[in-house]
């Protein structure tokens, strides 16, 4: 038996349709062969909590071997994968098309759909990957004020802890009654020559995300101004669901269909108008990159998507390629520390984001390429936050002795989660953000 592969790595499609990937035998049995193969590897385990869980319980265990580790238990190792493939990408050897054909995260996401559909998985977690209520709530006025000033109430946060499972001492973005879809509602994208770069069209449309409509409208607007900067009109989506990502990790599949329901007519209307398709939070580009594709292998429409979204840095350096991105920069940067998201690393693009920013005279880029532990619920949930945290400080640690000007993360949780930890010269921010700043626009 060979040792690791040397080919690529490859995603075999979910067959979550399939009356078989909700068999709680087979489910089992697939558990069992996998962490047998993870118990007799180990590499992962200074990832995310799924590997020392599942070790700890065959250490403990009367054999000494994933056979003494009682069925009932694998629930454990499950609660503590929050998807975010670093496994996959970056450890594992044996992932597909090596014949032992492992892919630990979408085991996980098998195993938390049958969950799903047993109804095992609590009502507060549901409610918390609900990015619909939420952001139709929490963005009506008044409201907004109410709930950003309760989330500074310890008293209130201790009620919400027990009510929501949402750690009180977790921090809770920001909610804002002016979305940006109300502050962008008369946007018209900017008149000048289209040109096309790479496998880029030229324009692009916004695929707002909730989390930056809701919670951080300005590193949407900091995209749009940045892409027009270049010459690049940028339009918003008429009509979006959530991308689905929080439905996903939470084994909701259903749910993440009736969203592509909604989302990928959209997308490609779009596309077939001449629209590339950008979005700045990563999740929800790899969502239509990567899990979309492999949940619909079939869908066309799905297939097309894939190929026509961006992250905003990798359409950026496509323009700087073909000579086209200005590079009339105002300010120096300094030293920046850039996180890189998991979700993004997994999208196999390279580090994008340091390509652009080092282009600014006066910059220089420290990488930090592990996981902030954050995933969205899994660091604001009260049985998971000490886990989260736990995760996140090496990388704190790391940042720390960079004594860096800027912390910056293309995804604003984490930027936050590692913000948490440190006293920054200039606070957490977004690259699109530091990059506007660089133009001085």
């Amino acid at each position: 038996m060979r040792e690791g592969s040397l080919e690529a790595p490859t995603r075999h499609a979910l067959g979550w349709q399939e009356p078989e990937f909700y068999n709680e035998h087979s489910l089992n049995h697939e558990l069992e062969r996998v962490f047998d193969i993870c118990h007799g590897c180990r590499r992962c385990v200074s990832l995310c909590d799924a590997f020392p869980t599942l070790f700890d319980l065959v250490d403990q265990s009367t054999t000494m071997e994933v056979d003494g580790v009682a069925k009932e238990d694998y629930a454990k190792v499950v609660d503590q994968c929050f998807m975010c493939d670093l496994c996959y990408q970056t450890k594992c050897p044996y992932v597909p098309p090596h014949e032992w054909a492992v892919d630990f995260p979408h085991l996980m996401l098998r195993a938390k759909a049958v969950q799903f559909k047993k109804g095992e998985r609590k009502l507060s977690h549901k409610l918390l990957s609900n990015t619909k209520i939420q952001g139709a709530v929490a963005s009506l006025p008044v409201v907004a004020g109410i709930i950003n000033s309760a989330n500074q109430n310890t008293t209130l946060r201790k009620v919400l802890e027990k009510t929501l499972d949402i750690d009180h001492r977790a921090h809770l973005p920001e909610f804002h009654a002016d979305t940006l879809r109300r502050r962008e509602k008369n946007h018209a994208p900017a008149p000048v020559e289209v040109k096309a770069a790479g496998p880029t069209a030229g324009r692009a449309a916004l695929f707002t995300t909730c989390y930056c409509n809701v919670n951080t409208p300005d590193i949407a607007q900091d995209l749009i101004k940045v892409f027009e900067h270049n010459g690049i009109p940028v339009r918003l989506t008429a009509k979006e669901e959530c991308c689905g990502m929080p439905k996903l990790e939470q084994g909701d599949l259903k749910t993440v269909d009736k969203y592509r329901k909604t989302n990928i007519p959209e997308l490609v209307r779009l596309i077939d108008e001449g629209w590339d398709i950008v979005a700045a939070i990563p999740s929800c580009v790899l969502m239509f990159k990567q899990e979309l594709p492999l949940m619909f292998p079939h869908d066309a429409d799905v297939q097309k998507v894939k190929r026509a979204i961006f992250d905003p840095f990798e359409y950026l350096l496509h323009r700087h390629k073909a000579g086209l991105l200005n590079t009339e920069f105002k300010q120096e940067l300094g030293k920046v520390a850039w996180h890189v998201p998991c979700h993004q690393r997994v999208q196999n693009i390279g580090p994008k984001t340091r390509d652009v920013l080092a282009l600014v005279p006066g910059t220089e880029i420290e990488i930090v390429e592990r996981c902030s532990g954050h995933d969205g619920t899994y660091g604001v949930r009260a049985g998971t936050y000490d886990r989260s945290q736990k995760i996140a400080r090496p990388v704190i640690s790391r940042v720390q002795k960079m004594a860096a000007d800027y912390l910056v993360s293309d995804c604003p949780m984490a930027a936050t989660q590692i913000a948490d930890g440190l006293e920054l010269k200039h606070g957490e921010t977004n690259p699109l953000t530091l990059l506007r700043k660089a133009y001085g626009i």
